[in-house]
């Protein structure tokens, strides 16, 4: 019989005795209807509970992903594909030296299993199958006639020295280096320099025609062979770009035979979600945020203006723009983040619920920490049982505010489990690290409560987590993770200030931090308001109804951008948190007096602004030496014009205009014997 937990149906499996389970302890730490049933051969004899429990209608959850393909060959047959999902309970939780006191982990493993993920977006990528295999002599050569078959194949030979002519021309064979290379699958753009047709009349080797440079080409696939360095930045998340040691017999096989597929319509995740009214690239021409640009290892992300374009075609899915990105103008999407903190907020739920207080997080990607669980949960001592396994699409995706929500739901620890072998897909995490244990540190925390761990040994996996649980305990402050990333990490840490009995303001953060306040020498401020117009965050803003500059602190991002605008340069930032309710209005900087023009009092300027350009012009510029001329600083603009034209040193002035003449006027003048200029 099923557990049954809401309107889900729950089959869980000892796998043949393997595990420790206890039905009654599971289903009560659940808050199932009952006691769970435990199988031990769901997969095989006993699969007649699993299809009795299709046949009760609703969402069956069976605990177990080894033979998902079997369950859901066998719910297809009987109608009901669509309707079962799996988790995770033997390496997550059962396979463990520690294994018979998961009952409140294997708990949470099922909350988590509640949490809807909704599905990803994709784009849609089209390859005619032409393929350009680039590399030196035989070997280039050789894999072109296996690709051959199935893809339309031209070989450009950067040497063809070793190269035996074939006997037929079977397909093209160039010459040339390639000098530049854009694109990805389906849409590659290539410039050649000494590119060169191959000459049919050599009798010995391979001979080709004059060569030219700047030649221009397209391909969808691009086998590169030639020992060189990559062509693109991270070459290994370009699809449709296949790169080989052509030293290695091995490694070229198994580019060719996975560049055989490359034909076809295919369907390419949307890793990211792009908020262009959000971004805080640039105003004005002046550049401010650029953490997206400075950490995206695949060259999807580019300057369009005031804005960022993530191109998705070249977009691998790292995450790293979404985990820096401080105003949520990029959001990770794959899934959407937003479910990613429901499922840590469901699983420290669960395993609060089960009775256990003090669970430690473990994030991992589902190719490298994946495969260090499983060995460790098979050949090693298992995750210890208060280890609660997360699987996310990329770990480099992870922000502070992903971390500090885990903090506020109950987590003691979080370890972050990476490919040493890919540092670029987490360069980011060391900065948003550093970003929530300041925070946690201003809080009163001991902090270092989040570890990087870059192994590729199972075992080296298991010492970092078994003995290494924090020695303090830091108080859960739950809540519903709802909002952008800002609000997010506000509910987070505004719940541990009050868990952790702090009264502190502002908390100092690190250089670069997304939080904090800009600092304005007041003396120096003229109030011109170009700060209010750079602002890409509504952070700085003035009053339109008298001369007042306001900052609210929560808006700010760090951009920057208000220092680079400042013509005064009075401008300079202070990277920290704001705790106080005051962060969230705006509150005033400095105001003056509206200045009044001299002439017919109407209001254009403030005080402090007109002195100071008066001072600084006035008698020091050759436009303003005399008082009459310095006084039209203080003029509106329509007097200031007014007063000019009727001025004795006028600039709009010229010649008086010559009056009419008539005939009458010129008889009078020859009747006085004079001769009228006609100018």
């Amino acid at each position: 019989m099923a557990m049954r937990r809401g309107d889900r149906s729950i089959l869980i499996c000892d796998c043949g005795g393997t595990m420790t389970l206890d039905g009654a302890a599971i289903g009560k730490a659940c808050g199932a209807d009952g006691p769970a049933e435990i199988a031990t051969a769901l997969c095989r004899r006993q699969m007649s509970r699993f299809v009795d429990t299709l046949a009760t209608g609703g969402t069956v959850v069976v605990a177990c992903t080894q033979e998902a393909p079997t369950f859901a060959e066998v719910a297809e047959d009987h109608g009901a594909d669509g309707r079962v999902s799996f988790i995770n309970i033997r390496e997550a939780a059962g396979w463990s030296n520690e294994g018979n006191q998961a009952t409140a982990k294997i708990a949470a493993l099922i909350a988590a299993a509640d949490v809807p993920v909704p599905p990803a977006r994709s784009l849609s990528i089209q390859s005619e199958g032409r393929c350009l295999v680039y590399g030196r002599g035989q070997v280039a050569l050789d894999a072109a006639r296996r690709l051959a078959d199935t893809l339309s194949v031209t070989v450009m030979l950067i040497d063809a020295e070793d190269a035996l002519p074939p006997t037929v021309a079977e397909l093209p064979v160039v010459t040339g280096w390639v000098a530049g290379l854009t694109g990805r699958l389906g849409a590659f753009e290539l410039t050649v320099d000494r590119f060169a047709e191959r000459s049919p009349s050599v009798r010995a080797g391979l001979g080709f025609e004059p060569p030219v440079d700047g030649a221009r080409s397209e391909t969808d696939v691009i086998v590169d062979l030639s020992g060189e360095p990559p062509l693109v930045p991270a070459a290994e998340k370009r699809d449709g770009y296949f790169r080989a040691d052509p030293r290695d017999p091995a490694a070229v096989l198994s580019v060719v035979v996975d560049a055989m597929a490359m034909i076809g319509e295919f369907e390419k995740p949307l890793y990211v979600t792009v908020n262009d009214t959000l971004c805080a690239h640039s105003r004005n021409k002046l550049t401010g945020c650029t953490r997206c640009l400075d950490l995206c290892p695949a060259g999807a992300i580019t300057s369009a203006g005031d804005v960022v374009a993530v191109d998705p075609g070249l977009c691998a899915g790292c995450g790293l723009c979404a985990g820096a990105c401080p105003t949520s103008a990029i959001t990770y999407a794959y899934p959407d983040a937003a479910a990613t903190l429901r499922q840590i907020t469901a699983l420290a739920g669960g395993y609060r619920a089960a009775g256990d207080k003090a669970p430690r997080l473990l994030l991992h990607d589902p190719r490298h920490g994946a495969a260090l669980i499983e060995a460790l949960a098979r050949y090693g001592r298992g995750l210890p049982a208060d280890v609660i396994p997360l699987e996310v699409n990329a770990v480099g995706q992870i922000g502070h505010d992903t971390l500090l929500t885990a903090f506020a739901q109950g987590f003691q620890a979080i370890y972050l489990v990476v490919d040493p072998r890919k540092p670029d897909d987490h360069a980011g995490l060391d900065h948003q690290i550093a970003v929530t244990d300041a925070i946690l540190s201003g809080l009163g925390d001991a902090g270092n409560r989040v570890r990087v761990l870059a192994e590729t040994d199972p075992d080296a996996l298991g010492t970092a987590l078994y003995g290494t649980a924090p020695d303090t305990a830091l108080p859960a402050a739950p809540f519903a993770p709802l909002g952008r990333k800002k609000a997010v990490t506000r509910l987070a840490v505004k719940g541990l200030a009050a868990a952790l009995g702090s009264t502190a303001d502002a908390l100092p953060l690190p250089k670069g931090a997304p939080y904090g306040r800009v600092v304005i020498d007041t003396e120096g401020c003229t109030l011109c308001l170009a700060c209010v117009g750079a602002c890409p965050a509504s952070a700085l803003q003035d009053n339109p109804d008298q001369p007042q500059l306001l900052f609210q602190e929560d808006a700010c991002v760090q951009c920057g951008l208000c220092v680079a605008t400042c013509p005064e340069k009075v401008i300079t930032l202070e990277p920290r948190y704001g705790l106080a309710d005051s962060a969230l209005s705006a509150q005033l900087v400095m105001e003056d007096e509206p200045f009044a023009c001299v002439s017919c009092g109407k209001t254009f300027g403030t005080t402090r602004s007109i002195q100071t350009i008066k001072s600084r012009l006035a008698g020091k510029h050759w436009m303003f030496e005399s008082d009459d001329r310095s006084r039209l600083i203080e003029m509106c603009e329509d007097c200031r014009i007014e007063a000019q034209f009727h001025s004795k040193d006028n600039p709009f002035a010229s010649k008086p205009r010559p009056l009419p003449r008539t005939t009458e006027d010129y008889q009078d003048a020859r009747e006085r014997g004079e001769e009228l200029d006609d100018e």
